[in-house]
């Protein structure tokens, strides 16, 4: 496919590869792929990947006057923010969470938010019901193979009566 995963483990869509059927803009539990009409193809941010390649920050992660956003190695970063999690707890924001870190959400994201609230108040999508999406799924297979099959025997048999009765 058009969407590969990078050596510094950001997603990345490959223009000259993407046909521009849109099936990731309605995969994405993010919302952040959007269709280009000049193009005819999906964007989304590359995390500045040749800033990257360059060895340097993305724009957005230098620039930060708050350092809000943060880019470097991931173990460094969960340390962080394991820090300022804690510090936040002991003031008493006992709400105080790290979406994302967690690999049961949506297999891992590579980023992770520390949010003062549930995260669908900052537009993101449930932790209780973020499931990593499977290609595998031989019990939906299976459902669809067999409401197929049922479909059409029913549709035979309605054809057999129909001729049936049409012939007395």
């Amino acid at each position: 496919g058009a969407i590969i995963r990078t050596e510094f483990d950001t997603v990345f869509i490959q223009q000259d590869v993407c046909n521009g059927c849109r099936n990731c803009i309605s995969a994405c539990p993010f919302g952040v792929i959007g269709f280009s009409g000049d193009t005819g193809t999906v964007r989304k941010c590359t995390l500045c990947y040749d800033r990257l390649q360059a060895g340097m920050q993305p724009a957005c992660a230098q620039a930060c006057p708050t350092q809000s956003i943060v880019f470097g190695p991931l173990d460094q970063l969960h340390a962080q923010a394991d820090a300022r999690l804690a510090a936040l707890h002991s003031a008493g924001s006992t709400n105080a969470t790290l979406y994302g870190r967690d690999s049961s959400v949506y297999g891992g994201l590579g980023a992770f938010f520390l949010l003062m609230d549930k995260p669908e108040s900052y537009g993101l999508p449930s932790t209780a019901s973020a499931v990593r999406p499977e290609r595998n799924n031989a019990p939906g297979y299976l459902g669809a193979l067999l409401g197929s099959v049922l479909a059409v025997l029913g549709g035979l048999i309605a054809f057999r009566r129909r001729n049936e009765t049409e012939a007395q």
